[in-house]
């Protein structure tokens, strides 16, 4: 299963800012400022890995849900960032929690200010 969906959910979110960051292969997803979702590209250019924050907890309990499927995440900290494998078989709605997830504790750990400039 993959997620070609994924890029365009990610930047329909409110506020998000995109960047492709050539030296890590990376597509960046942020709000405020700040990183909530990365997609991850192999030497060839294919994406191999959606990274998202979650609660400790919650990521606990995907990473055991679906072993090798949701691992720590990649270059991140391995407590908070989770990377699915976007070959995997994590569900589709699965994932989209997941992002759905970042995306709002990196939205409520802005401040209020800049809460209400994304929000409009």
């Amino acid at each position: 299963m993959a997620y070609p969906w994924l890029d365009a959910y990610l930047r329909e979110k409110p506020g998000t800012t995109y960047d492709f960051k050539e030296e890590w292969q990376w597509h960046r997803y942020q709000v405020g400022g700040k990183l909530y979702a990365a997609i991850c590209l192999d030497d060839s250019g294919n994406p191999t890995l959606a990274t998202l924050k979650l609660d400790p907890q919650e990521g606990d309990f995907l990473r055991q849900q679906y072993p090798d499927q949701v691992i720590p995440g990649y270059y991140m900290n391995k407590v908070h960032w989770n990377s699915v494998r976007w070959e995997g078989s994590v569900p589709d709605g699965v994932v989209r929690h997941m992002a759905d997830q970042s995306y709002e504790l990196v939205f409520h750990s802005l401040s209020k200010k800049a809460q209400r400039e994304v929000a409009g």
